[in-house]
């Protein structure tokens, strides 16, 4: 007797039924959701007046001083950042000069941009770096008819941008060679390669940060000097390169063994075979846990305060200690959460539209 086989029918469109059905199946599909979606609702409608009524409808943008702005009302006091945004994103940089690194910004956010677009994923791209960083240097060193400025006064947005881009640009080449390192098979490099990272895992960033800005110094020959934005720089790669480096580990781990043997079978040599066939799928794999690393990074900058450089956060700092605006740090700190959280969600919304690119082309 021949029995008939099932016919497997496609699965319905994932907007079938419409946007707001589906949104309710999710928000109310058993009893925890519809508690947990109940009180959540609930609290946004409870906070979302009030914070509103504080940030926009009872703010002050004019006035001159904290006290003014508590005398005229009990909102926000948004003059504050008004008052003091440039001190916040620019630093100590000269007051007459500070078109000069809102331009090495937007320089540096325009090669960003280059970067994640296909179009210039060739030697376009490497050209691009070379002239945008020549300029973001000539714009914030000076020299050539800009009068010169000493790394010791960066500051603000353009610093935490800066030691952000090159912490990553720098650490994740070395974090994927401490990576195949670690699964070599060539036992003193693979030693070295797992002291490296256990020891760098094993200590928070603020004693790497610590060390190269105190005890580096005092290892160096006499006369050898460091920049301290050089050595703070340095000591961020490092950390980060760990990390790194464990993460690629864990998507060469998930690599079948027959890639491997593939490209081997291929006559690709070894770095030939990680370049063209291992490597592009294991960094597919770990694309979510990578970006981790990258957004943590970014966040992470804001510890070089402790070595007496002005990011974001200490500029912050230096405006909140004039007299006349103290008590408005919650203003400052949430204009800070805002600069992080664009920054950071720009990150993790690329990650989504490479994974998703990932999974088209699969």
């Amino acid at each position: 007797m021949m029995v008939q086989s099932a016919q497997v029918l496609p699965a319905p469109a994932a907007g079938q039924g419409g946007r707001w059905p589906a949104l309710w199946r999710r928000l109310f599909a058993s009893p925890f959701s519809l508690v947990a979606s109940v009180l959540l609702l609930w609290m946004l409608v409870m906070a979302v007046p009030v914070f509103f009524e504080w940030a926009i409808l009872q703010a002050n943008f004019t006035a001159t001083s904290a006290q003014e702005c508590r005398q005229s009302g009990s909102g926000a006091c948004w003059a504050f950042i008004v008052e003091k945004h440039r001190l916040i994103l620019f630093g100590t940089y000269p007051y007459d000069e500070q078109w000069r690194p809102l331009l090495a910004v937007v320089l540096l956010v325009a090669l960003i941009l280059c970067s994640v677009c296909r179009y210039f994923w060739n030697w376009r791209l490497a050209a691009l770096w070379t002239v945008g960083l020549a300029l973001s240097a000539w714009l914030m060193w000076g020299g050539f008819g800009l009068s010169h400025v000493e790394n010791s006064r960066w500051g603000g947005l353009p610093l935490t941008l800066m030691l952000a881009t090159f912490g990553i640009a720098f650490a994740f080449p070395l974090g994927v060679l401490l990576a195949l390192g670690r699964r070599s098979r060539m036992p003193v490099i693979k030693a070295l390669s797992v002291v490296y990272i256990e020891l760098i895992r094993g200590v928070p960033m603020i004693s790497i940060l610590f060390m190269s800005s105190v005890m580096l110094p005092l290892f160096l020959p006499e006369g050898v000097t460091i920049d301290k934005l050089l050595r703070a720089g340095i000591a961020i790669v490092l950390f980060a390169a760990a990390y790194i480096a464990e993460t690629v580990r864990g998507g060469l781990q998930a690599i079948p063994r027959g890639q491997y043997e593939g490209a081997e079978s291929m006559g690709l040599s070894y770095w030939q075979g990680m370049r063209l066939v291992i490597l592009p799928q294991a960094l597919k794999t770990v694309i979510p846990p990578l970006v981790n690393v990258f957004i943590a990074l970014f966040k992470d900058t804001s510890l070089v305060v402790i070595i007496g450089i002005f990011d974001l956060t200490l500029a912050a700092k230096a405006a909140l200690s004039d007299a006349a605006w103290r008590g408005v740090g919650v203003e400052a700190y949430l204009f800070l959460s805002v600069i992080y959280f664009v920054c950071c969600y720009a990150m993790s919304r690329y990650s989504r539209s490479l994974e998703a690119k990932g999974k088209i082309h699969e």
